[in-house]
């Protein structure tokens, strides 16, 4: 499991490391991994390290220590190191001294090559060392020059510890900021390489383990790998039935889009539970898709018996059956109308499980501001609907998030694709949490394996081109497989 610490933890962490390590340990261990990642990457784009040529943007504090610092060690190595100061009044003073003693130029140098934007022009990797984990708001504007020429021209782009001008605790971006092709971040992933819109700033992510002695407990979020997500599948036992594996009632669909009950049903079938129930007035369009499909018409209270409820994808404005299943004594997942359709007091009066799954508009919604504002504070949003609500919130969207109401890690997933922006897509997602939520998985793990599997599954259909949510339901099974190494 990735986890990620705000800059809070990471800076007390740093101190009570810095305070038994000699002076200058903690920074020589950054910029050794950061160098070691700029060499591999020198490798690629120009052929090899000697030769090359680096531009380091370096501002005020310790960021740009670790560049210069790596700078130096790449100029060791023969590569032709020039250093583009920001605040050169407040440049790091041993970084630039091992720089100068390494054969590296600084840019108000005698003899220095250049205005900056010929030598950004002309270099194989730029170096981004301008704002640490500390800084708030997009670039200054002294920056915006040299990164945009940085952005036109054919190196390629190392952040140190994380892009400059996005934020590292809620991954907002709120000006112009640093698109890197790789982020080297040192000791944890900080909340903002894992969460859009600033993970798209980040490129690829290399974790630089230098020693930091972090609190599992103060985690701000937790990222799932296969391994975590394959202990917390369901498997049969020998002497498993149905009703042991778990049954899932779906609530969905209606005259007008019948389609909702089927993608749901075909979800929930490859969920893992031992059977489907289906409410609705689409049974005769489920049945003749699945017909293992257990199909009522009598409404939720005379369904029979179930471990769980999906209610919500395609209802139209069927309220009522909402109101039955947000009574029930079972975890209920809400998505799609039913999030439009459920009353706010009947959802925090519940005592069981709830797990909500609004995308960005439905939690713009639900929380009375603008579509840009949830896109732009995902982390922020989900919090607050988890809290609002007294449930699970499972935040849809380029990077899902899933959030418990009773606070912890926010968990997120990174396994989709911007193929699954596609029609059904997330009736999908809740047939197969729903069925996990019957099978016995609580309300976070129940969202945050389904987000997992989904993703694959949407991956595995799509393979580079378009696919339906049918197409999506369909690949469950091998993105099952692929977790468990079946």
């Amino acid at each position: 499991m990735r986890t990620a610490y705000s800059v809070e933890t990471v800076r007390n962490a740093e101190r009570e490391l810095m305070a038994r390590l000699p002076e200058g340990a903690l920074m020589q261990r950054a910029a050794a991994g950061l160098a070691a990642a700029c060499a591999q990457v020198l490798a690629r784009v120009a052929g090899r390290v000697y030769g090359s040529r680096v531009v380091l943007l370096v501002g005020s504090g310790d960021n740009g220590g670790d560049a210069l610092y790596a700078g130096a060690r790449l100029a060791r190595r023969g590569a032709g190191v020039t250093a583009l100061l920001l605040a050169p009044e407040r440049a790091h003073a041993g970084g630039l001294a091992a720089l100068r003693r390494a054969g590296g130029r600084v840019a108000d140098d005698d003899g220095a090559s250049g205005a900056a934007g010929e030598s950004i022009a002309r270099a194989d990797l730029v170096v981004d060392g301008i704002v640490g984990i500390g800084g708030r708001g997009g670039l200054r504007e002294a920056a915006v020059p040299l990164v945009d020429a940085a952005a036109r021209s054919r190196a390629a782009v190392v952040a140190v510890d994380l892009p400059s001008g996005v934020d590292a605790d809620t991954g907002q971006v709120r000006g112009d900021a640093v698109r890197a092709d790789l982020t080297v971040t040192f000791g944890t992933h900080k909340p903002g390489l894992l969460i859009d819109p600033a993970r798209e700033y980040a490129g690829a992510v290399r974790l630089v383990d230098i020693g930091l002695p972090l609190p599992a407990e103060a985690a701000e979020l937790e990222a799932l790998q296969h391994a975590d997500v394959a202990r917390l599948l369901p498997v049969p036992a020998a002497e498993s039935d149905k009703y042991r594996r778990g049954v899932v009632g779906i609530a969905a669909g209606s005259a007008r889009y019948p389609g909702a009950a089927v993608l749901a049903v075909a979800g929930a079938l490859r969920g893992g539970a031992g059977a489907v129930r289906y409410v609705g007035p689409a049974g005769d369009t489920v049945i003749a898709r699945f017909p293992e499909t257990l199909v009522s018409d009598q409404g939720p209270e005379r369904a029979g018996r179930v471990q769980a409820w999906v209610v919500g994808p395609g209802a139209g404005d069927d309220a009522a059956t909402v109101a039955q299943v947000l009574a029930a004594k079972v975890p209920v997942l809400i998505d799609a109308d039913g999030l439009r359709l459920a009353d706010a007091d009947a959802v925090r009066a519940r005592t069981a499980p709830t797990l909500m799954t609004p995308h960005a508009g439905e939690a713009a919604a639900l929380l009375g501001v603008a579509r840009e504002e949830v896109e732009g504070a995902r982390l922020a949003s989900v919090r607050e609907l988890a809290a609002r609500y007294g449930a699970t919130v499972l935040l849809k969207g380029s990077t899902t998030l899933v959030a418990s109401a009773k606070g912890g890690p926010v968990r997120v997933n990174a396994t989709g694709t911007s193929w699954l922006a596609t029609a059904g897509s997330g009736d999908v997602l809740s047939g197969l949490a729903g069925s996990l939520l019957a099978a016995g998985l609580s309300a976070v793990d129940a969202g945050s394996a389904a987000a997992y599997l989904h993703g694959l599954a949407g991956r595995f259909a799509a393979q580079g081109a378009p696919a339906g949510a049918h197409d999506v339901a369909a690949a469950i099974p091998r993105a099952w497989r692929d977790v468990r190494g079946d």
